[in-house]
C-alpha cells in the first residue's frame, strides 16, 4: 500500500474551532455571517478587552460597529432591523461571546430585550422613532425589570406607575427603583416595566427625563467591560404611551 493510500484512509483531524460539529449542520449563508463576525470580534474585540475589562468600561464607540456588523436586532425584520434566522442570530451571539461576555450582553439586551419590546409592543411612532436608530447602534436601549429585592420576578416588583390627569392630559407617574440594568446610564432610552392597576406594563422613558437617576454598580468581579446600574424613579412624568405586558 503506497503512502498515498494510507494517508486517504486517515480520517482528517476535527476542526478544534468546532468542539460542537455544528459546521455540517450550517448553510453557506450562515457559515459566511458566522465568519464574518468572528472575524470582528478577533479584529475589535479581542485585541482590546484585556484593556477594556481593567478599566470596567463599556466601549461605546463598538456599538455603531455592531449596528453595522447587522447584529444589533439581528432577528426583527423592518425598521431598519436585518430581518436575519434565528440560527445567525445564535452564531452570531456565540461569536462576540467568544471575545467577552459583556459585549454579548450588549447585543443581547439591545436586540432581544429592547429592541425586541418596541417592535412588539410599541406604537407605531415609537418604532419609528427608537428602532432605526437602535439598530444602527446610534442609540443605546436598556432593559429594567429586575429589582433591589425581586430580581427577574415580575410577580414581585414594586416600581408603580399611576395614571394622572385626563383627556388629552393624561399620562403616567413612574415611582420605584431597579437594579443591575445593564447600560442604564448611556441608554438613550429604557424600557421600564412596571405594576399598574390595570397590570404590568412597559414604559419607554427617553434619557434626560426628569425624576430618573442613574448609578453605575462599580467594584464588579465579572460583566466588567459593561456597565450595570441602579436605577431611581421619583415623580417621573411620562405621555400615554404604556402598553400592556
Amino acid at each position: 500500500m503506497s503512502d498515498a493510500d494510507v494517508t486517504a484512509q486517515v480520517p482528517a483531524a476535527p476542526d478544534p474551532s468546532d468542539i460542537l460539529a455544528l459546521d455540517a449542520l450550517l448553510s453557506s449563508d450562515e457559515l459566511e455571517v458566522r465568519q464574518r463576525i468572528r472575524d470582528f470580534t478577533d479584529q475589535r474585540i479581542k485585541p482590546n478587552i484585556a484593556r477594556w475589562y481593567d478599566d470596567a468600561a463599556f466601549p461605546l464607540e463598538l456599538a455603531p460597529e455592531l449596528g453595522e456588523l447587522g447584529v444589533l436586532g439581528m432577528h426583527l425584520e423592518g425598521y431598519g432591523c436585518p430581518g436575519r434566522s434565528a440560527v445567525e442570530y445564535g452564531l452570531a451571539a456565540m461569536e462576540v461571546e467568544a471575545g467577552d461576555s459583556g459585549i454579548r450582553t450588549f447585543v443581547s439586551v439591545q436586540g432581544s430585550l429592547a429592541m425586541t419590546a418596541i417592535h412588539k409592543w410599541g406604537s407605531e411612532d415609537q418604532k419609528q422613532e427608537w428602532l432605526p436608530r437602535m439598530a444602527a447602534g446610534e442609540v443605546i436601549g436598556c432593559f429594567a425589570l429586575t429589582e433591589p429585592t425581586a430580581g427577574s420576578d415580575p410577580s414581585s416588583m414594586t416600581t408603580f406607575a399611576r395614571r394622572d390627569g385626563t383627556g388629552d392630559n393624561a399620562g403616567w407617574v413612574l415611582d420605584g427603583a431597579k437594579r443591575w440594568i445593564g447600560l442604564a446610564s448611556v441608554a438613550g432610552v429604557m424600557v421600564v416595566w412596571a405594576k399598574t392597576d390595570d397590570g404590568v406594563r412597559g414604559f419607554l422613558v427617553p434619557a434626560g427625563t426628569p425624576g430618573v437617576t442613574t448609578t453605575p454598580i462599580a467594584q464588579k468581579l465579572s460583566m466588567r467591560a459593561s456597565i450595570q446600574c441602579d436605577v431611581a424613579f421619583d415623580g417621573v412624568r411620562l405621555g400615554c404611551h404604556g402598553r400592556r405586558a
